[in-house]
Formats: structure tokens, sequence, C-alpha cells
């Protein structure tokens, strides 16, 4: 019995982890996503936006209202920022989290942010404390 229970659990713990990965990332592309269509609807076709925060604020309260924490004004900007930063989305990797780009989005340089992502991608458990002390 305690050989077939490991083999089941087992089986169990990859897909629940699986199960996770595939739903962190389609909720980080798509953050990148919303970030998107923030910055095309603030810059309307112009390099750069013409308003200010108001709509922001706006959006904000709506989807917290219908989808709950996270949409903060706070994080409806790193969304844009996120957008704006990696400017192809399948450049995005899975093993990430919402968490580690919001850490990467504070690398001064565009070599820097590759090196930290790679980091992350190679040992996310200890990244957080590395992103989060050294940018």
């Amino acid at each position: 019995m305690s050989k077939l229970y490991k083999e089941i659990s087992s089986i169990l713990r990859t897909a629940r982890a699986n199960a996770y990965k595939a739903v962190n990332f389609a909720m980080v592309t798509s953050y990148w996503s919303v970030g998107q269509i923030i910055v095309e609807d603030e810059q309307n076709g112009n390099e750069r936006a013409e308003y200010g925060k108001t709509v922001l604020e706006e959006l904000s309260k709506k989807l917290t209202a219908e989808f709950g924490k996270g949409f903060d004004e706070s994080n409806l900007c790193y969304m844009r920022l996120f957008c704006q930063t990696y400017k192809n989305c399948d450049s995005l990797r899975p093993e990430l989290t919402w968490t580690h780009y919001r850490l990467l989005l504070r690398a001064k340089d565009e070599t820097a942010r590759n090196w930290y992502m790679n980091e992350a991608a190679k040992n996310t458990a200890d990244i957080c404390k590395i992103l989060s002390g050294r940018m």
C-alpha cells in the first residue's frame, strides 16, 4: 500500500504544481495584455499619453469591484510598465510569477533585467530575496 500511495500522491502533486504554473502564467500574460490595452487607450496612437490619472482611478474602482484586489492604480501602472518594458508577450518566461516581474521592473537597464530574469527562471525559490535586495 505504501508504494501505491507514494506513486499516486506523486502524480497528484505534479499535476497540482503544473496546474498552478499554467494558471500563474495565464495571469501574467493577462496582466501584460491589460497593460497593452491601457497603453493603447492612453496614447490613442500617439507616442505619449495626453491625459492624467483619472482614467486609471476609475478603471481601478470598476475592476476591483468585479474581480477583487489586485487592480489598484499602482498595480495597473505596473501592468502598463510591464507591457512597455516587455514589448513582446512571447518573451515572457512561464517559470516567473507576477511578483518576479514586478521586481524585475525595478532593474535599471535591460541587461541587468535579463540577467535577473534568467537567474529567477533557474532558481525561483531564492530569487525574490535577490531581486528585492539588489535593484
